[in-house]
């Protein structure tokens, strides 16, 4: 995981969700039943994972919370700088025997209606289920990836970019092949855990007989307005996390998440690549540690998430202080050490994870932890060296385990009238 208090830093800022009555599309009648009370335009949060990760989620009223709205056309997918949502939904499809080409670019084509509509806060366009008939939009995101099998499946293997190329193995790896990888990913997210739902259900009923789940996994976070102030996300470790995460205004945020408009191939032009790992963590060993030793592991307070070297979650770390005894305060294995961007080679990405719990064990353990997703214009530049870096002696290893990997082409958002993937499978 990179640093991160677990996973996750400081968090793009939210993009701004359009409520307004004379927006581009408005407000559903089902949004206004859903939200009265509900005035003016809501700001989204942040999100995170393990090495940087997403920004706090805004302290927002509750009676706000389903009128937010995220639109789906835009120069990048939704789902990637927006905040982190509530409730979420990860999940993979392989296209069906027989089904190349011209069946995927129809399913990515129904696809694309039904996440416009939902996320507008509208039924889905065949046989609405009226899961979420009460509700508004609720910041719905819907987001479409291709995995390196696709460009197999449909013909397409010259168009496949370099940067899908298998990530290398991970001493800390225990893979489960069922539950990773996979020709189609999508992301769902929103801060209503029906309006989730109901998202997941719709995508599952429009793949139809093109392709079937590979696997799904379902994750959660804090709900906006739970807080006093908005602030940083807590993982299952009780860490703050995410507060290293980059953020949109940071003056080379674009060149190290998204591909440039000139890069290549050019139907990834504005699209980023989405790493997904399922990282277990043992709790029941984690939580056998003192607060001073898990801060220790971590390298940061777990209070405040201030770094051990003194002041507050945002001060610079001392990597040179030491104490009475001469030791380093932060130690040379901390995760939040190891994982900075200054010492590995400037790799960074945007952490935006979900949490996860699945229940517990025959042995009594939970099985709990984090949806790692992470976000960069280069996962052989990102994600990998960092993962490299803790795979040579991070303290946190010994509470977590990898269990399930996925590596996803996400292509730039689709514009008004076009379909996600359109350049791709039409070019």
């Amino acid at each position: 995981m990179p640093d991160q208090s677990v996973p996750q830093a400081r968090t793009p800022e939210p993009a701004v969700r359009d409520t307004a009555p004379g927006s581009e599309r408005g407000v559903s009648r089902r949004a206004l039943l859903g939200t009265a009370g509900a005035t003016g335009l809501v700001l989204g949060a942040g999100g995170g994972a393990v090495g940087y990760a997403a920004a706090p989620a805004q302290a927002t009223a509750l009676t706000s919370l389903g009128s937010a709205r995220v639109m789906f056309h835009g120069k990048h997918q939704p789902g990637i700088t927006e905040g982190l949502q509530a409730r979420g939904h990860l999940v993979a499809f392989d296209l069906v025997a027989g089904a190349g080409r011209k069946e995927a670019a129809a399913l990515l084509r129904r696809w694309s209606t039904t996440a416009e509509r939902l996320m507008a806060g509208e039924a889905a366009p065949h046989d609405d289920t009226d899961v979420a008939r009460d509700a508004g939009p609720s910041s719905l995101t819907v987001t479409f990836g291709f995995g390196r099998s696709f460009f197999d499946r449909t013909g397409l293997r010259a168009q496949r970019p370099a940067a899908l190329d298998p990530l290398p193995d991970f001493s800390s790896d225990h893979l489960d092949k069922a539950r990773s990888d996979g020709d189609l990913w999508v992301q769902i997210g929103a801060n209503d855990a029906l309006v989730a739902f109901h998202a997941l259900r719709a995508i599952q009923r429009e793949a139809g007989s093109a392709a079937r789940v590979r696997w799904q996994m379902n994750g959660f976070n804090r709900t906006p307005g739970a807080t006093a102030h908005p602030m940083t996300a807590r993982n299952l470790m009780g860490q703050i996390d995410g507060t290293r995460n980059p953020r949109p205004a940071d003056a080379d945020f674009d060149r190290r998440i998204f591909v440039p408009a000139s890069g290549e191939p050019a139907w990834m032009a504005n699209g980023s690549y989405a790493v997904v790992r399922r990282i277990r963590m043992l709790l029941d060993d984690w939580e056998k540690l003192s607060r001073s030793a898990q801060e220790q592991v971590i390298g940061r307070r777990k209070t405040d998430g201030a770094p051990l070297s003194g002041g507050d979650e945002t001060t610079e770390m001392d990597l040179e202080k030491t104490d009475a005894k001469g030791e380093y305060v932060v130690s040379v294995n901390a995760h939040a050490r190891i994982t900075r961007p200054d010492r590995n080679g400037g790799a960074a990405m945007l952490r935006r994870p979900f949490s996860y719990h699945d229940g517990i064990d025959a042995d009594g353990s939970p099985d709990a932890g984090l949806l790692f997703v992470c976000w960069q214009a280069d996962p052989l530049r990102g994600f990998v060296p960092v993962q490299r870096k803790l795979d040579r002696g991070d303290a946190l290893s010994r509470y977590i385990r990898h269990e399930a990997s996925g590596l996803f082409a996400v292509p730039g958002g689709a514009a008004k009238g076009e379909y996600v993937g359109q350049r791709l499978l039409e070019g």
